[in-house]
């Protein structure tokens, strides 16, 4: 009976207990009031030099919201949940996600989804540079040098899911971080997945290499810059496809190629038109 009043007390307590983001949830109600009324504004005229102004406005009945096409994969680089939360609420730090997925499964949804976060930076796929104003970002609590676990996997399996129906976004989308900024980041690691969410649909991967070709003129670059990679720093480019593609070969000679990663490569474009 004492057991069960002092797990009674134990359960009234945690029921009871403030909410831990309280201060900044009513930051971010009050940032999202803001921008609801900027999209309530008339849009303002633009005034051409010997060209009459209209004196009354005519706004199209036909519209609605910008919807993401991408989704950016990203461990946090940090050793908890609750630091990464903590990062993503503190202004000063200017950096923000979507979502964020615990070691055990849980997501956080910090922000909704049509909102443009912090996550991306200085960035590049194909011709797409701002990353931010078209994508979802989603961190993964991890620190960077250890495997994911399985119910995180899981959860984030079920939010792709999710997110690929709702917004209709191609397979081809979902990258990393590392992808669209070689030359800065190396997230999420060579331990994280891709494989396994690519037989589920989300991302590129390549089949079968055995009777894969590499054409005498083949330019590795060339396929690299199809694929969507940045080359400004080609080193990097080759590390970060290493890196999702060929994990087991990403920490070995910085900058190249060998006979079966170009046939990965090619793979790659093949299924992937």
């Amino acid at each position: 009976m004492k057991q069960f009043i002092i797990l009674t007390l134990v359960a009234m307590c945690c029921a009871c207990s403030p909410q831990p983001y309280k201060a900044t949830n009513k930051v971010y109600r009050q940032q999202a009031k803001q921008w609801a009324a900027v999209l309530r504004q008339q849009p303002a005229g633009v005034a051409v030099d010997s060209v009459p102004v209209v004196p009354w406005w005519a706004g199209t009945t036909n519209f609605n919201l910008r919807k993401p096409n991408f989704v950016i994969i990203h461990h946090t680089a940090q050793n908890s949940c609750e630091q990464t939360l903590r990062t993503f609420t503190l202004e000063r730090t200017q950096v923000s996600a979507h979502y964020v997925i615990c070691r055990n499964g849980t997501i956080h949804h910090m922000l909704n989804d049509y909102l443009r976060a912090w996550h991306g930076g200085v960035a590049r796929w194909g011709t797409m540079t701002d990353i931010n104003s078209s994508s979802i970002g989603i961190e993964l609590d991890n620190n960077g040098f250890e495997p994911f676990e399985p119910a995180q996997i899981r959860s984030l399996v079920i939010l792709l899911d999710t997110l690929k129906h709702r917004y209709n976004i191609p397979a081809s989308n979902f990258i990393g971080h590392g992808d669209i900024a070689p030359r800065r980041k190396n997230d999420p690691s060579a331990l994280f997945p891709w494989d396994q969410l690519a037989q589920k649909g989300f991302g590129l991967w390549y089949g079968d290499t055995s009777l894969v070709q590499v054409p005498e003129q083949f330019s590795t670059l060339q396929a690299l810059r199809t694929v969507g990679y940045d080359l400004k720093d080609t080193t990097a480019a080759i590390q970060a496809f290493k890196r999702h593609f060929i994990p087991s070969d990403s920490t070995g000679i910085p900058g190249e190629l060998d006979e079966r990663g170009k046939k990965i490569l090619i793979s790659v474009l093949e299924n992937n038109p």
